[in-house]
């Protein structure tokens, strides 16, 4: 039986195709789902995920969060590339967008089944994948579409279409992640993923609806192939992929928006305006100020600086490295004076995604443009999805700076104590777990006397209960020695947190071996009347907090017992790393662009319609 009968070629109209609104409409729900689902996936998975069985498990640090959140955003990433060759080789693109957009589905509803019933991490793990596969998969697919639909007469209002477009991924950017945030504080996982399953269900059926209204261009075949390893398809493929490189360096700082700026934001004050903010919602001014900065940079930035200097796109894309490096700069100035006890109020960090977004203007936004020009016209989509694998290549650089920074933790158990550094039992190195989970070492009553030091000094402080800054703190316990004859370590993380530690039986620091101490401040009573978050009535559930409007257990720190498990490049120390690397980046691009040799294919698109059109991916 024959399929149906779809156009294969664009009219002769000289008016906006007929099949755009529901490209459009499409793009903003899918990018509310997709938005709304990462707003908070960072913080769910350092927060919530080991409270989503019957028992509590051992919570995620934030740098192991950190590492599965880039992880995941590579992998996304990564897909393009299949969407790109199945559509522009053998499917056609309307037919990968429907049938990945199915899976992407599933994966959303997959996140909000968590808990009911398997390890919730498996289902946070498949949903991911299905997630990963869905989203990465149609992006390339997506935005050639779009420029499928024009012919010669109607091929002027491509601009006015990509405004269009990247407004409607901004608008849904920025709906979801002021809202979703807020339903997993007050409403909890189930309903914050699976709103954005909904929206996703949504924008596919907008699309399917437009189907006898789209041109649905057939895939390339043999032609495809032929161009992709012609001497001209070969040469932008390996010029676009060395100038990429460079650009996967910024998407390495950029996307740590849903990860390290958002557990910065924790450590903040969020009022703003009367409100106070979640962290997670913070991220929201980002899509803001791309709606601001768009249209300020397209009529008012790029002719002031054609006065006096040619703003070619890669002399663009420097400026936008560079300004990305002061963004990172005054993120790690934040940091400093987090760890220093104070509170910087939201406004700073605002002051950064400002610096951020004009960054993302000039390098994402004109990177996206610049691989267009320079891609063959049967290339469209893989050369879109080569941009793609750069902000892949970036994710997975920051997820593996993640993951080198974690110290593995000594694995303890009620049951048996463990023989500790030497390997032999009855020894002063040996560790056990407490009934109330605390790590008991040879070091546990040097550090509990540590403890006592600390809250002395906290409670005679000016403000009480003010932790000591660092040099203070090492003060007060000066004079202590581990049984290993060695002084042990304080160091204030924020205002909130301080860590006591001694270095362990091997005398290294940053090893499993390290023993010590988390303290936390404990939050003041809570009014009867107040309105528990969603955590606040799970933890009471399980049985590890207070039921709602009770005070919790006397005393003016919470204690975190460890044996290893921390993290070897953290704080500001973490942020100037990337700081770092962004200013040398930059530098060697300002190099490189100078040898760069392409080739322009606008010509050639003009005088027969374009495959496709670069997706923004903010």
């Amino acid at each position: 039986m024959a399929g149906p009968a779809y156009r294969t070629t664009p009219s002769e109209t000289a008016s906006m195709p007929s099949g755009i609104p529901h490209i459009i409409g499409n793009e903003a729900a899918e990018r509310f789902s997709f938005y709304g689902m990462k707003a908070i996936l960072a913080v769910f998975m350092a927060d919530y995920l080991h409270l989503m069985g019957a028992t509590p498990e051992t919570a995620m640090s934030e740098a192991a969060a950190n590492e599965r959140y880039h992880y995941f955003n590579m992998a996304v990433y990564l897909t393009p590339f299949l969407g790109a060759i199945l559509a522009d080789a053998f499917f056609g693109k309307y037919k990968i967008i429907i049938w990945l957009s199915l899976v992407y589905c599933l994966g959303h509803f997959t996140l909000a089944f968590m808990g009911v019933g398997g390890p919730a991490g498996w289902w946070l793990l498949g949903g991911l994948a299905l997630i990963s596969l869905g989203s990465g998969g149609i992006k390339p697919c997506v935005s050639a579409h779009v420029g499928d639909q024009f012919g010669p007469n109607n091929h002027h209002l491509l601009p006015k279409i990509f405004a269009a477009f990247y407004f409607s991924i901004n608008l849904g950017a920025l709906a979801s992640q002021m809202l979703i945030p807020s339903l997993l504080e007050w409403h909890g996982p189930h309903l914050a993923f699976g709103l954005p399953g909904l929206l996703m269900a949504l924008a596919t059926l907008v699309f399917w609806m437009g189907r006898h209204r789209f041109i649905h261009i057939p895939p390339g075949g043999p032609a495809f192939l032929r161009q992709t390893l012609s001497r001209d398809g070969l040469g932008a493929l390996g010029q676009l992929t060395v100038l990429f490189l460079f650009v996967a360096v910024f998407w390495a700082l950029f996307d740590q928006t849903g990860s390290s700026w958002i557990f910065q934001a924790q450590d903040m004050d969020r009022r703003l305006f009367g409100v106070e903010w979640l962290p997670s919602q913070i991220q929201s001014i980002n899509s803001f100020f791309i709606l601001l900065f768009i249209p300020a940079f397209t009529y008012g930035v790029y002719p002031a600086v054609e006065r006096v200097w040619r703003f070619t796109p890669l002399r663009k894309i420097g400026t936008g490295l560079a300004l990305m490096v002061i963004a990172f700069a005054l993120s790690s100035l934040i940091q400093v004076w987090i760890e220093t006890g104070q509170r910087p109020n939201i406004i700073w960090q605002i002051l950064a995604y400002a610096l951020l977004t004009a960054s993302e203007v000039l390098v994402s936004i004109t990177a996206l443009e610049f691989a267009y020009t320079q891609a063959p016209r049967k290339m469209k989509s893989l050369v879109m999805s080569l941009y793609l694998f750069s902000v892949a290549a970036g994710n997975f650089l920051t997820a593996g700076v993640n993951h080198a920074i974690q110290v593995p933790a000594v694995p303890l158990t009620p049951d048996a104590p463990h023989p500790g550094f030497d390997g032999r039992g009855a020894t002063t190195d040996d560790l056990r777990l407490g009934e109330g989970g605390e790590v008991i070492s040879g070091a546990s009553p040097v550090l509990t006397e540590a403890i006592h030091r600390i809250e002395s000094a906290a409670a005679a402080s000016p403000t009480r209960e003010a932790l000591p800054k660092t040099p203070d703190g090492i003060g007060a316990i000066a004079d202590l020695r581990d049984p290993w004859n060695r002084p042990l370590r304080y160091v204030l993380l924020n205002s909130e947190t301080a860590r006591l530690s001694s270095d362990g039986p091997d005398g290294t620091p940053n090893t499993p071996w390290d023993l010590g101490v988390i303290l936390t401040r404990r939050p003041g009573e809570t009014p009867a009347e107040a309105r528990p978050t969603w955590l606040d009535r799970r933890k009471s559930e399980l049985g590890i907090g207070p039921a709602p409007g009770e005070r919790g257990p006397k005393g003016l720190f919470n204690r975190s017992w460890y044996a290893g498990g921390q993290t070897r490049l953290e704080g500001s120390a973490y942020f100037w790393f990337f700081t770092g690397l962004m200013a040398a980046t930059a530098a060697l691009f300002a190099l490189a662009a100078r040898f760069y040799r392409g080739r322009d294919h606008v010509a050639e698109q003009v005088a027969d319609p374009p495959a496709g059109l670069p997706e923004a991916t903010s």
